[in-house]
Parts: C-alpha cells; sequence; structure tokens
C-alpha cells in the first residue's frame, strides 16, 4: 500500500501533465486541421457567374412587429433577375396577414401563405416552411427568419452566387446585432464559434448544420431527400438536423462575405436567451456518430483545458504549462484574429481570451440539453 501511495506522488504530476499536454494537442488539431479553414478562407473564382432565379421563404407566426422592421430588407435586395420572396402566415392571431396584405400593394413579387390550422404531430416550422418550398417557383431556396433582415442589398446575390457544378447547400452566416453589455457579448461570441465550428467542418468535407437565419438549399433536394420526413418529430432542426442528414463532402459550400450576412435582435436577458440555446441544442443527439464523435472530442478537450492548466500551474512545473499553453493560446489567437475579421465580429477580439475562459462555464450550463426532451414550441 505504502509503495502505491509513493508511486502515486511521485508520478502523479506527471500524469497530471501528460493528459494536460493531450488535450492542448487536441485542440491544437481542431485549430490547425478545422478552424484555420475559415480564418485563411479564400473563396473559389467561378470560370463564370451566373444569376439563378431565387425563391426567398420566411415563415412567421405572430411576427408583426419584426415584419414591419426586417421585411422591407429583404423586399428591397438589387438582383438583376427573377426572385420571389414567399411569407407562410403561421396561424398568427395579431395582424400578420393585414401587414402582408398591405405590403403586397407596393411588392408585386410578394406572395402570402395564410395557414390557419396546425400540422397534427409536427412540431415547430417544419409544416409551414415546407409548404412554402412546395409553393415556390424556383429551383433555388434562400430562407431566413422574421426577425431578421440582410446585412446589404446584395445578400441575395451573393447568397446564390455560391452556386456551382454540383453544389446542392449554401451556408451562411447569422450575425447578431451589436448591443452594450456583457450578455450581447456572450450571445454573439458563441455565435461566432458556433459558425467557426460548423462552416469549417464544411469547408474540410465534414458538414453537419446551417442555421436557418441564413440557408439556401435547391429545392429538388429538399423532394429528392422526402424532406422533413424522418426529423418531423423533433420541433426544432428544420435547419441543422435537414442539413446533417442530406449534406455530402461534395455538395456543400460556404459564404464568407459580409454583404451576405443576416442580420437579428439578440436576447436581452440571460433567462431568454439559455431557454433559446436549450431548444436549439437539444437537436444535437440526432446528428451523424461521426459528427457527435468529433464536435464531443473537440468539447470535451475545451472544457478540461483551463481545469488542467490550473492544476499543472500548482502542481508541476509552471514553465512547461505555461509553454504548452502558449501554443494554443497563439494559434487560436491568429485563428480567432483573421476569422473575426471575415465575420465581422473584430471588436471581441479584445474580449476572446476571457471569453474563451467562459466556455468552460457555458458547457456547464448547457450540456445538459443534450440529453433534455426538445421543446415543442418554435417561436
Amino acid at each position: 500500500m505504502g509503495e502505491i501511495s509513493t508511486f502515486f506522488i511521485t508520478w502523479w504530476p506527471w500524469i497530471l501533465f501528460s493528459l494536460f499536454c493531450l488535450v492542448t494537442l487536441i485542440q491544437l488539431i481542431y485549430y490547425i486541421v478545422f478552424f484555420r479553414r475559415v480564418a485563411f478562407f479564400k473563396p473559389t473564382v467561378k470560370e463564370k457567374s451566373q444569376t439563378h432565379p431565387v425563391s426567398i421563404i420566411v415563415c412567421a407566426r405572430d411576427e408583426a412587429n419584426n415584419l414591419t422592421r426586417y421585411l422591407p430588407g429583404v423586399l428591397v435586395q438589387t438582383y438583376p433577375t427573377t426572385h420571389e420572396l414567399i411569407v407562410v402566415n403561421h396561424n398568427s392571431q395579431d395582424e400578420t396577414r393585414y401587414l402582408l396584405d398591405e405590403f403586397k400593394k407596393t411588392f408585386k413579387n410578394l406572395q402570402a401563405i395564410n395557414l390557419e390550422q396546425e400540422a397534427l404531430g409536427i412540431p415547430g416550422k417544419k409544416y409551414p416552411l415546407s409548404i412554402g418550398i412546395k409553393e415556390a417557383k424556383h429551383e433555388i431556396l434562400l430562407l431566413t427568419d422574421a426577425d431578421c433582415v440582410p446585412a446589404s442589398e446584395f445578400w441575395l446575390q451573393k447568397m446564390q452566387d455560391a452556386y456551382h457544378d454540383g453544389v446542392e447547400i449554401v451556408l451562411g452566416y447569422g450575425a447578431y446585432n451589436k448591443k452594450p453589455g456583457i450578455l450581447n457579448k456572450l450571445i454573439r461570441f458563441e455565435t461566432f464559434h458556433s459558425a467557426l465550428q460548423y462552416m469549417s467542418f464544411a469547408l474540410a468535407g465534414l458538414p453537419y448544420m446551417g442555421v436557418g437565419r441564413n440557408l439556401s438549399y435547391k429545392r429538388e433536394l429538399f423532394f429528392r431527400t422526402k424532406g422533413f420526413s424522418s426529423i418531423n418529430h423533433v420541433a426544432s432542426g428544420d435547419d441543422d438536423l435537414f442539413i446533417n442528414q442530406v449534406a455530402t463532402k461534395h455538395n456543400v459550400n460556404v459564404v464568407l462575405d459580409p454583404d451576405a450576412f443576416t442580420l437579428s435582435e439578440p436576447k436581452r436577458r440571460f433567462g431568454d436567451w439559455i431557454r433559446q440555446k436549450n431548444r436549439h441544442y437539444s437537436t444535437g443527439k440526432f446528428y451523424k456518430p461521426v459528427h457527435k464523435f468529433l464536435l464531443g472530442l473537440y468539447s470535451t478537450s475545451h472544457f478540461l483545458l483551463y481545469p488542467l492548466f490550473a492544476l499543472c500551474l500548482v502542481f508541476f512545473d509552471w514553465r512547461l504549462t505555461l509553454a504548452v499553453f502558449g501554443l494554443r493560446f497563439i494559434w487560436q489567437a491568429v485563428v480567432y484574429f483573421n476569422a473575426m475579421k471575415k465575420m465581422n465580429e473584430k471588436d471581441l477580439f479584445f474580449w476572446w481570451w476571457i471569453l474563451d475562459i467562459w466556455m468552460f462555464i457555458h458547457y456547464f450550463i448547457f450540456a445538459p440539453s443534450l440529453w433534455r426532451k426538445p421543446n415543442k414550441n418554435w417561436n
């Protein structure tokens, strides 16, 4: 027994340091293999440019206030060829129907679909979105939400321009408006961090999700893969789970042009944001095994990094510990600086190291949502 205790006391610091080195190595691999793809992204130069007819689809439920503020930004897009905007009014009890009627008087390319019933056994917005896709006249679909506005009048042009031979899905960035306060920084950093992952994985040939705030895919792909039929029982997932099922390493492209971003109003209360993210994260359990493994390995190594770093500083040689930590710190700083610049989140760079430490708490808060039963509501 004494020999075991002596062995443990002698070698425990080295075991601790070895675990820290392993976790740091895993993190470095993700930054070098995956995340650098967004940080140093350069769009492929197309041999020829083509403008495609596009159907923009927005689903709305009691969104009269948001439609008043944000729909004009979708309607006034500068686009040289045919396009339409379909707003699916899903059983709204506010003034949405009458507001859309007023918009139609000015904008002839606006089509309003008024649904007055629920789809039994299909929670969320998959039913209204499916109806919108069915009614769409054009092959390329561009999706956004009622509480989103394009960052520029060239959003439509930039998103459709990402289509070339073989591309069936285009992933865009859905940013949040910049506001004062720490909550705004937490929301925007989490959004940036999520986009860094799903766009990097897509560029590496492992696409696993997109966001409904800024997403495009082909109508034929939707019907060929039977739409949402296999995920209709889940309230969320009309964006990430659908893309997880139908995306391949060959049929996805990403757009990282500030003119092609969308902007949303962030939550103002911490509790509201927690509920929103819990709903989003609850779909992760339905991802493909390879994606769950890669995302889980990254999150676990990220979660363990700072506790192991602190323990090694105390119980091991602090100089070696800082040297190992410094390798990741420098790589992370380079990747974050360039990626934040591309996603127009440069103001977050000053805070990135604090926000990275915050992610340790973030995992504590949101990890239980991976096992929680998905919510039935979609707005």
